[in-house]
């Protein structure tokens, strides 16, 4: 997983079934994005990319899909290889149906290629070249499943949640989790040998997530997927690779530390060895400091006693220089061994720890003016035609609220009719006073991508010129936030959509899939965050991560579809 490469070109791909890539580096104007990154993805080997948001995930896995030539190193990649995009691009008036043919077009080739042959063995039955042509496209045919196609086409579907769609409706008709979903249920459907996923599971209900942990654990070739579900990870992942340099520095040598260091097993067998390696790497920093502290001491306080030497007052003249010449001597040569020493030490430095970002928490500020002993919202029967079914709900203050349901059941819609984004057909909404609430939607949207993150964050905020930063907030680093947000990755946007709620908390706090796009260790520490939270929180998610570990109350919606 360490070996590094110096060529700058990327190999075309090749036959072999595993992807490998050799010493990755891919720098964008100012900053360095990847450096030095191997790995080896073997047949049916499942692992899975992780780190900080902007760590270079989705970068490294367009490197390995073709999209992105590196500064430097080498990729190795099977002839077939798809990739899952993070952010989809499909053409508003694209159909259903047309997707899934495209997807599946090398499949139906197979079958016409089949029936040219035939004819042509049926004109000449003794050419044995078409015979053995045949042989051959039979076997492909064979091996991608033509003649099950028609019920390996419906069994995608289904398990994305997309079997009930029509196959005419258009791509711009659906909504943003449909796209998704389809997206990935067509390259499951196109079978490439090696499968590059980003974000697998964002827009996955539970019935979508486990069928495709199935379809991967079936996977004959590589998979390499980037993801934040830390259940999913645990569930599917054979290994995980994390882009963070906080596994520690090469071992046979100082320098700066590794990007891409590996672990087997999922996501908790890799915080084990994470932390272990980490606790191993901050004790050789403090060791070396303590030796680099005595080394200097031998070389300062050495050093001056080489010049006040003396030896006992009642020998003579000549003595007295024997003695000091050898005590200078010997002092000497304790003082260039300690420099020697320290030279040394300072050619193979042992760097600090990285520090990684550390999220703030919520800011307290004034507690609002909040009736304890009314409820800050009551739905009676409320219910948005087609999207939600009547619903009864009454939040107080400093209520915890998770919101269950698979895909298109109502979630979203609950949490907008709760915000007062938007009116139900019927039942009544009823609110004490003017309770501000705090949204983070599915999806975050921006009106201007070119506006740099600290300013995106601060024009959403009531009293922006009094708000702490993204840095002090703990979500971006100082660089980051000066960027334009259409150069952060989405998950670094997520976080400055979380900032403002967070900066200016709200008595009533409303989270749609929340952990979508953060990186992981956000996500643990927003979810403790919200433990200690003032005010009221909904939330809803698909995160199984979060739902076997919640503590407050459970509501499961329905579509108000008829």
């Amino acid at each position: 997983m360490t070996s590094t490469a110096s060529s700058a070109a990327t190999a075309a791909p090749h036959r072999s079934a595993h992807l490998r890539l050799d010493g990755i580096g891919v720098s964008h104007p100012g900053r360095r994005v990847l450096t030095d990154v191997s790995l080896t993805v073997a047949t049916s080997e499942r692992i899975g990319l992780i780190g900080e948001n902007g760590a270079g995930k989705t970068t490294l896995l367009h490197v390995a899909a073709g999209l992105l030539v590196p500064g430097t190193g080498t990729v190795r990649r099977p002839e077939r290889t798809g990739l899952l995009r993070q952010e989809l691009e499909l053409p508003a008036t694209t159909t259903l149906a047309q997707v899934v043919e495209q997807a599946v077009v090398e499949v139906r080739a197979l079958e016409h290629r089949l029936t040219a042959l035939a004819a042509g063995i049926a004109e000449a039955p003794d050419d044995a070249a078409t015979a053995d042509a045949y042989d051959t496209v039979l076997r492909d045919a064979e091996r991608h499943g033509l003649w099950a196609l028609e019920a390996r086409i419906e069994t995608v579907l289904g398990g994305m949640g997309l079997a009930r769609l029509p196959r005419s409706r258009a791509v711009g008709e659906l909504s943003g989790g449909q796209r998704r979903r389809l997206a990935l249920a067509a390259l499951l459907l196109a079978r490439p040998t090696a499968l590059l996923l980003d974000e697998p599971t964002n827009h996955l209900d539970d019935d979508a997530v486990d069928f495709l942990a199935d379809e991967l654990a079936g996977w004959r070739g590589p998979v390499l997927l980037a993801s934040h579900d830390r259940w999913f990870l645990d569930e599917v992942a054979t290994g995980v690779v994390d882009l963070d340099p906080a596994m520690g520095p090469d071992e046979s040598a100082g320098g700066p530390p590794r990007q891409g260091t590996s672990s087997t097993g999922g996501y908790s067998a890799h915080l084990a060895q994470r932390e272990l390696a980490r606790r191993r790497w901050a004790e050789r920093f403090a060791a070396q400091g303590q030796e680099r502290e005595r080394l200097q001491e031998i070389a300062e306080v050495s050093g001056r006693e080489i010049f006040h030497t003396t030896a006992p007052k009642s020998e003579g003249r000549i003595t007295r220089k024997f003695y000091s010449d050898r005590a200078a001597k010997t002092v000497g040569g304790r003082v260039r061994s300690a420099r020697h020493r320290l030279d040394a030490l300072e050619r193979t430095a042992v760097g600090a720890p990285p520090e990684p970002l550390s999220f703030a928490g919520f800011d307290r500020g004034a507690e609002p003016a909040i009736d304890a002993d009314l409820p800050l919202v009551r739905l009676s029967g409320a219910r948005v035609a087609g999207r939600l079914a009547p619903t009864d709900l009454e939040l107080r203050a400093g209520d915890r609220l998770l919101v269950e349901g698979p895909n298109g059941s109502g979630k979203s819609t609950l949490l907008a009719v709760l915000a007062g984004e938007l009116r139900p057909n019927g039942g009544a909404v009823e609110r004490q006073g003017s309770v501000a609430v705090g949204r983070l939607a599915q999806d975050d949207s921006w009106p201007d991508l070119s506006c740099p993150a600290e300013a995106a964050f601060r024009s959403r905020l009531r009293a922006g010129d009094r708000a702490p930063t993204l840095a002090e907030l703990g979500l971006l680093r100082d660089g980051d936030a000066s960027r334009p947000l259409g150069e952060l990755s989405p998950g670094q946007r997520r976080r400055v959509a979380l900032a403002a709620l967070v900066a200016e908390p709200a008595p009533l706090l409303l989270l749609d899939e929340p952990t979508n796009h953060l990186s992981l260790a956000l996500a643990e520490e927003l979810e403790r965050a919200l433990e200690d939270y003032p005010g009221t929180v909904v939330l809803a998610t698909h995160d199984r991560w979060v739902r076997r570990r919640w503590r407050g109350r459970v509501l499961p919606v329905r579509s108000g579809a008829d």
